[in-house]
């Protein structure tokens, strides 16, 4: 990414510092070296000499704008951003089975303990069941 900084010079020379004004090529540029795959926004600031937040700012800015406003560096990298958009596509997932619910039931008498596990789905006759060994 070496050679890449156009910016155009300070208005003013002297000890007031004052701020840098970069091309509008030079900002899409550094936006689409931000798109690439494996790219980091602050590896990017730094190759081009520029402040992270302030790249993170142009990023936001290109992102509100139309596709059709934003500026390319080259025609290449524009065939490959539209090449590569983001298509949404509708998958059918299956409905989402309840887990298995069992009716414990717990009986102790003495040092004696049996715990019977009934299905949930035959709580009618756990019922009958329940009702018979209790009389």
């Amino acid at each position: 990414l070496g050679g890449l900084v156009n910016t155009i010079p300070d208005q003013q020379a002297g000890p007031r510092r004052r701020r840098r004004l970069h091309s509008d090529e030079f900002k899409a540029d550094a936006v689409a070296a931000c798109a690439q795959p494996g790219m980091s926004m602050a590896a990017v600031a730094m190759a081009h000499g520029i402040n992270a937040n302030l790249l993170r700012r142009w990023v936001h800015e290109a992102e509100m704008r139309p596709s059709r406003d934003i500026v390319r560096a080259d025609a290449g990298n524009a065939a490959k951003a539209q090449e590569s958009k983001t298509v949404f596509v509708p998958v059918s997932l299956p409905a989402p089975t309840p887990p298995a619910l069992d009716i414990r039931v717990e009986l102790r008498r003495g040092p004696t303990t049996v715990t019977v596990s009934w299905p949930a789905g035959a709580a009618a006759e756990c019922a009958a069941w329940m009702r018979e060994l209790l009389q």
